[in-house]
This record gives structure tokens, C-alpha cells and sequence, in this order.
């Protein structure tokens, strides 16, 4: 969907003599966007989707109880400090079917809440499929924010990745802008960061982006709102923190993570997957405060992927141990340190985000924000599309989603009816998303 940022913006900008590359870090500031753009009431909102894949353990996983006083599990304990902001939805379930195995439909139809067009991609049993056939939720909801000038933003969306192999496949991409376009997410903080800020001369140790523009800021400094300078600053020191982590990074190796030659089913995952997992985070944070998006996405691995999690002391790969059987003690307890692991990550992004105040508005960013976390499966060893964990955090004024529960569904709730329920609560009031049949019912009533 082609879009025109708003001209006022560009214009007084460009007043201002200010060279292109200065444009990322003015660009969002609330005294710049307020130029032919007024926001909803009740300010911004946004979301994000975290996914992490080969299912989950059940029983370390959802609480035993219902409500508001349920005691977390294993898995989740991580996200016990932000239990106030955090519904756990159950008996939510993936009930697409058709072409392709379970994990490719797990994957590609995650988002999209449809089937997959027949195709050459052999699958699993003998089950091979194409590419989804229809838009995933996170492009539908871009698409929205940017057919209005108050809510439309530089990018529209990004898709950020951790440890995705370089290869094309129903079980390496969730989002898709349309039938058969899927979208790649970018795992390279280097190729982010210039995504974000353009090219700079000395590409090869992404240094010098702050350098390139504090001229030009300097000068316009005092034409700011203190406000507004006070963002900037803001801005431009984690930037600065940034290029310097990268280039520590790359002095000390290859950022992203290597296939092998002899086997290219089987990634290799870097041991500073973490802290690229951490750059990634910072990244997406920094640039959703700065209204270049107000819709992402952060993929960690791929379906069916043997990532193998040294830093966790697991040297098998992680599909391979999804598939063991729940009597292998040794495999149950690797599986709980991966999806320990993930949690962690989703707790460290609700953190910075519960830490960055609100630009321009009240309280802080996840005030404003809806973080969804999910899975192609419910369980790895049984490839089932039921019960998938579905974990939603963020503030209740962002959606009007009730929070602070373990909420379960009657049995086998369609997905596509969550889908529905997040448009609705971004103030898009669709009647159908995905496959018609599986939005019998409407929204799901998350107040």
C-alpha cells in the first residue's frame, strides 16, 4: 500500500535546511508530527508480535486456575513482575487447515487466519503447500494506521528477526502483505540500523550516523520544544550506544548467525545470539518511540528450527528435542530452559518499553502498546494447532482488553476471532479476517 508521509512535516523540515539524514531522528518528535496531524483521544497505540517457535510445554506453561490469583508457571515466571499487565489466553486455537503440514500452517497462517495455496514446498509426511493466501494481521493493521494521516508513520511496520536462516519458506515467514508476499524479517542489527538511518560512509563498522547530523541538529535545537529536545537527546545517545555496541561486535565476530555448508537444515546460532536478541530489542523500542512505526514484529528462529542454544547449556537442536517424548526427562527439562529463555526476552522488551516514558503523552510506552506472544504449535511432539500460547501484554488504555488473568476460552476458539478482537481495539472494525467460517462468533470479548 503506497503512502505519502504527511507533506507539512516534510516541508518544515526541509524550511529548516536540514540534510535527509536528520530527517529519522526529527521526524516523530510530538511538536513535528502535530504539523497536519492530530492524534486519536486517548493517544497512540501500538503492537507488536513476538513469535517463538516449536511449541511449548503444557504443563510448565498455563496456570492451573483461572483469574486474576493464578500462580505462574515455570515458563512464564519471568513475566511475573508485570503480572498486572498480562493476560494468559487459553484454548485458543489455529483452526485452519488444507495444504501443507502442521508446522507450515502454524507458521504462515499464524497471522494471516488462511489457508495455503497448493505448492512445490515439500512438508512434512508428504504434505506439501505454497505461500498464505491471504494479508497477516500485522500488515492489515499498517495498512490502517497509514490510510490516516494522524496515525500514518515513516515505515508502517518493521519486521525485526533473531537467528533466521537466509532461505524462503512457509516455515520462515508469518507475515505477508497480500496472497503469495510474504514479508522477510531483517535478523542483522547492521542491516536495521540502516533500514532505520540510511547509509553512512563507513559502512563496514556502521560508525558515524550521530556524527553525520549533530550539525544539523545542533542548530535547530533551540527552534525545539524542551520537549521535544529532551526526545532528541534521548535519541541520538542510544543511537550512539548503538553504533558503539556494533562496533565492539563486530571486532569480536560475525553478528549474524552462520548455516553450515554440509548441512543447511541444521542453523548454528551464534553465542552472542543473546545480545544481538538485546541490539534487536533496543532497536525496535527505540524506533517505535520515535513514531517510525507504529506496528513490528520480532521473530526469533523459524518453524521446525534446529537452533542449537549453547549459551544455554543445550547443544541438541530445538526441533529435534520438541520432538521427544514427555518421559525424556532430559529433553523436557532442555525445552523448559529454551521457552524460559524466550519468556525472559518478552520480559526484557515489556521492561524497556514500562521504561521509556510515553512521547508527547501520559505514562509510559506499554501504556500505549500490546505486546503479543506466540507459537506455531501447542505442543512440539504432537504438532497440534489447539491450545497455542497466546500471552498479551501491555497497557488496558492501549486496547481496553482486561488484563492481569489467565482467561480460558471456551474450547477450540478460533484465532481468527483474536485477530478481529485486536482490529477492533486499534479502532479497525473489520467484520472478517482470514478464512470467513473461522469468525463465526466476532471479536473475542477480551474487556
Amino acid at each position: 500500500m503506497k503512502t505519502t508521509y504527511p507533506t507539512q512535516r516534510r516541508d518544515f523540515l526541509k524550511q529548516l535546511g536540514l540534510s535527509a539524514a536528520a530527517f529519522p531522528f526529527l521526524a516523530g518528535l510530538p511538536g513535528i508530527r502535530s504539523l497536519g496531524a492530530a492524534e486519536a483521544q486517548g493517544g497512540r497505540k501500538r503492537v507488536i508480535f513476538m513469535f517463538s517457535p516449536n511449541g511449548t510445554i503444557p504443563w510448565e506453561f498455563w496456570p492451573e486456575t483461572e483469574g486474576s490469583d493464578c500462580e505462574y508457571k515455570r515458563i512464564l515466571k519471568p513475566l511475573e513482575p508485570w503480572r498486572e499487565r498480562t493476560m494468559i489466553l487459553n484454548n485458543v486455537c489455529n483452526q485452519v487447515r488444507g495444504d501443507g503440514d502442521s508446522h507450515m500452517r502454524g507458521m504462515s497462517c499464524l497471522l494471516t487466519g488462511t489457508e495455503l495455496f497448493p505448492g512445490n514446498i515439500q512438508g512434512g509426511g508428504g504434505s506439501p503447500a505454497g505461500w498464505a493466501k491471504g494479508i497477516s494481521i500485522d500488515q492489515e493493521l499498517r495498512n490502517f494506521f497509514q490510510s490516516s494521516s494522524d496515525t500514518e508513520t515513516r515505515f508502517g511496520s518493521l519486521e525485526f528477526g533473531v537467528a533466521v536462516p537466509n532461505r524462503a519458506d512457509p516455515w520462515t515467514r508469518m507475515s505477508y502483505t497480500g496472497p503469495n508476499q510474504p514479508v522477510a524479517p531483517i535478523d542483522d542489527p547492521r542491516r536495521m540500523m540502516e533500514k532505520l538511518y540510511g547509509k553512512v560512509e563507513d559502512r563496514e563498522n556502521l560508525v558515524g550516523i550521530v556524527d553525520s547530523v549533530r550539525e544539523d541538529l545542533r542548530r535547530i535545537s533551540s527552534r525545539l520544544a524542551s520537549e521535544d529536545r529532551r526526545l532528541l537527546d534521548e535519541h541520538l545517545e542510544l543511537v550512539h550506544e548503538l553504533e558503539q555496541e556494533l562496533a565492539r561486535e563486530k571486532a569480536q565476530g560475525e553478528l549474524v548467525h552462520p548455516v553450515p555448508d554440509i548441512d543447511p537444515r541444521i542453523e548454528l546460532v551464534n553465542d552472542n545470539t543473546p545480545r544481538i536478541s538485546r541490539i534487536q530489542i533496543d532497536l525496535l523500542v527505540n524506533a517505535l518511540a520515535n513514531d517510525m512505526s507504529r506496528v513490528a514484529s520480532l521473530q526469533y528462529m523459524r518453524s521446525v528450527g534446529q537452533a542449537r542454544m549453547n549459551w544455554l547449556g543445550v547443544e541438541e537442536g530445538h526441533h529435534s528435542l520438541s520432538h521427544e517424548p514427555d518421559d525424556n526427562e532430559d529433553a523436557v527439562e532442555k525445552l523448559n530452559k529454551i521457552n524460559e529463555w524466550f519468556c525472559g526476552e518478552l520480559a526484557y522488551l515489556v521492561e524497556r518499553l514500562a521504561g521509556t516514558p510515553e512521547p508527547g503523552g501520559e505514562g509510559s510506552m506499554l501504556d500505549h502498546t500490546t505486546v503479543i506472544w506466540l507459537n506455531e504449535l501447542g505442543k512440539g511432539n504432537s504438532h497440534t494447532l489447539n491450545d497455542i500460547p497466546f500471552i498479551l501484554v501491555g497497557g488496558e488504555k492501549a486496547t481496553g482488553f482486561r488484563m492481569n488473568r489467565h482467561l480460558k476460552m471456551p474450547e477450540k476458539t478460533a484465532h481468527n476471532r483474536l485477530w478481529l478482537a485486536l482490529a477492533h481495539s486499534m479502532g479497525h472494525h473489520i467484520e472478517n479476517f482470514g478464512t470467513e467460517k473461522f469468525c463465526e462468533g466476532g471479536p473475542i470479548d477480551l474487556g
